[in-house]
């Protein structure tokens, strides 16, 4: 049975939430609805920034980021005439402020009984959790929704996420699965460009395109244990911060940009060494695919096709908020969300906590 699931995502760049609709049975995708993006206004990504970690005031963060999600929510709604009843669940991600896999630790911040509450919807979270206790990364977990999405499309077929950290999806003929983070993604030069211009995104690349990569900094940051791990793996924002700043700290700001540029797009050819098979295709979605210094350098880096995820029909920009709808539907029906291949862990893991409109929240 299908059901319309409204997804919401908030991710390590910090630019602001992205929702949209999906008609799903959580096995195949029978319609993809509207979406928008609401960005955080400057305060509001100074505040998550703040509580990264798992410091400073959580509690306060977590409620405004919720009200703020279910204004969004609602923005959608109405802009597309459709009431809370329409809609049979939220897949709500929240925002991660702390991943730590090793220690089984991951933390996703974003009230789900108050977002049942304020929308009247109910609400799907905490997808990472059950996965990590298990021993799993708990990361990727958008691989299930790009293997159905690329029904039909020719493998094997890599799907790059660069969001603020990247991670690949590789898919192969057989509809094998094997997922894991890259590398750094945006968050480095989002950092660096806020830094140097004020703005917390080189926009259109024109930043590093102004400079010139350090080639001694990208092969030593490309001989970084992380890059000779055997996948799954995953990474916090912050994971790449001290290594790949200190190898750009002396630089100016048009360089470095360049530099770390280059290191996001290192990070995504390295990952190469363990597909099980080479693929005829990379499709980038994520702000990533947005930045042209970020497209050209990959196209030079990967020598087979690559393409923004658009190309194929896919929305871009749509879609990590896209999969959590699905991921909601497949929680509902228990249907697995992560498997050894995509995550680690032992076994396929179940995952999310569902919650009512109306109950208070810590109750079941």
């Amino acid at each position: 049975m299908t059901m319309l699931a409204l997804g919401l995502m908030s991710g390590t760049s910090l630019d602001g939430v992205d929702a949209a609709l999906a008609v799903t049975d959580g096995v195949a995708v029978e319609r993809l609805g509207p979406a928008i993006t609401v960005p955080y206004d400057a305060d509001a990504r100074e505040a998550l920034r703040a509580v990264l970690g798992g410091v400073g005031d959580v509690a306060g963060i977590e409620r405004a980021l919720t009200l703020f999600h279910a204004d969004v929510v609602a923005k959608l709604l109405g802009d597309n005439g459709l009431s809370p009843g329409e809609v049979d669940v939220i897949g709500f991600h929240g925002h991660t402020i702390l991943h730590r896999p090793h220690q089984r630790r991951t933390w996703q911040i974003g009230d789900g009984a108050l977002l049942a509450g304020r929308t009247g919807i109910p609400v799907v979270c905490d997808f990472r959790t059950a996965d990590v206790r298990a021993g799993g990364q708990g990361a990727p977990l958008v691989p299930v929704f790009h293997r159905a999405l690329a029904a039909g499309l020719p493998r094997p077929l890599a799907v790059l996420n660069l969001g603020g950290v990247g991670n690949v999806t590789w898919i192969g003929e057989d509809d094998r699965l094997l997922a894991f983070d890259t590398g750094p993604g945006n968050a480095l030069i989002d950092d660096w460009a806020l830094r140097h211009t004020g703005r917390p995104v080189d926009v259109g690349g024109k930043l590093a395109r102004m400079g010139r990569a350090d080639t001694v900094a990208v092969e030593t940051f490309a001989r970084h244990p992380y890059f000779g791990r055997v996948p799954p793996k995953s990474l916090d924002r912050d994971d790449f911060r001290a290594f790949a700043t200190g190898l750009v700290a002396e630089m100016g700001g048009a360089d470095g940009a360049a530099t770390l540029t280059a290191f996001t797009t290192r990070a995504a050819a390295l990952a190469r060494r363990h597909f099980p098979q080479p693929v005829r295709r990379w499709l980038v979605c994520g702000g990533g695919r947005h930045n042209p210094a970020i497209m050209a350098a990959l196209k030079c880096e990967l020598e087979v096709p690559v393409d923004a995820v658009e190309a194929v029909g896919w929305d871009g920009d749509a879609l990590e908020a896209q999969a959590f709808a699905y991921l909601a539907v497949r929680s509902l029906r228990d249907l697995p969300l992560t498997y050894p291949e995509t995550t680690g862990g032992p076994a396929p893991s179940l995952g999310g906590r569902f919650h009512r409109p109306g109950e208070r929240r810590g109750e079941p």
